[in-house]
């Protein structure tokens, strides 16, 4: 097996099917530095978080996509455009309902991706459809638990050793089903991940780290998986644009996403220093819910052009 291979194993194993230790980090980083607590905030959403967002663009507007943009201008301009105007209307003037519209887009973006990614990895058609059930089912729980949790706090205490407890062992209970089941331990790796995205809802007390922690393996999948995308439409001669080589079309693809992440982030973050800027937040809000709108569209592989553009190259 050579070196590109293993690489490649690992990659998949360890930062798509099973990214268990970004959310691990984050957990014990905020316990033994809960006076950093910021710090591992924002760094999380400069490294993964932002970047991931970020990666929208340069995977959308490639070359590969260009005709196909301009024959369904209305998916892919006018109604990112449209929903700019509806974020800010809603930000500035029912921001409750926003926030509560974005915490669900949020979690059916997410549980589609985990959805998608045990599609790759899946032998049959069955093991689809027993991680789709169990996945939709957590996730929906989560969601539930995360309105009652956070925003219904005057109308229901609820107990987060219960429900964190249920939570695990309807998971276990899930994941040995299907061992015995499909006796497939490799993917059974991506239905434990997809089930324990939104697990920390249940127990954190900070409704931006119970979001944030477990979607950090989702930032990893999605970073991991566009950026192999990207390499493989690098190879392509059609990509290749004269006077530039391989190099540096790869690095502009780290660069785009890693000044988004930048700035982003700081945008996220300075209300935190001046109350003054607290409307700023706004801007990473529209970028993340433009985000959960083109994926929708950019990973539709049932239609031939994200087939033969994005798919393939996976």
């Amino acid at each position: 097996m050579n070196k590109k291979v293993i690489i490649s194993k690992f990659s998949d194993t360890f930062l798509i099917k099973f990214p268990i230790i970004f959310p691990i980090i984050y957990f014990f980083s905020l316990s033994i530095f809960p006076e950093y607590e910021n710090l591992i905030l924002f760094t999380t959403l400069l490294l993964l978080a932002e970047p991931h967002f970020g990666a929208t663009w340069p995977f959308l507007l490639n070359i590969k996509n260009k005709e196909e943009i301009k024959k369904n201008r209305i998916i892919y301009i006018v109604f990112p455009i449209l929903l700019v105007i509806f974020s800010l209307v809603g930000f500035f003037t029912f921001y409750p309902v926003f926030i509560l519209l974005f915490f669900m887009f949020n979690i059916f973006h997410v549980t589609r991706q985990s959805i998608g990614i045990s599609k790759l990895f899946s032998s049959s058609f069955e093991q689809i459809n027993f991680q789709k059930y169990v996945i939709y089912g957590i996730n929906i729980f989560f969601f539930a638990i995360g309105i009652l949790r956070f925003n219904l706090t005057n109308l229901i205490q609820l107990d987060t050793f219960y429900i964190t407890s249920f939570a695990v062992i309807f998971i276990l209970i899930s994941s040995i089903i299907f061992l015995i089941k499909f006796k497939d331990l490799e993917n059974l790796l991506t239905l434990i991940t997809g089930s324990l995205i939104f697990l920390p809802i249940c127990f954190m007390e900070k409704p931006i780290h119970a979001l944030v922690m477990g979607v950090t393996m989702h930032y990893s999948q999605y970073l991991v998986l566009t950026l192999k995308i990207h390499e493989g439409r690098k190879k392509d001669h059609e990509d290749k644009i004269e006077g530039k080589n391989s190099f540096s079309y790869f690095s502009n693809f780290i660069l785009i996403i890693s000044i988004y992440g930048l700035v982003m982030s700081i945008l996220a973050f300075a209300p935190n220093y001046d109350a003054t800027l607290k409307n700023l937040i706004v801007i990473p809000l529209v970028g993340q819910m433009i985000h959960f709108y083109l994926d929708s569209f950019l990973w539709r592989f049932q239609e031939q052009h994200h087939r033969e553009v994005t798919y393939k190259y996976m």
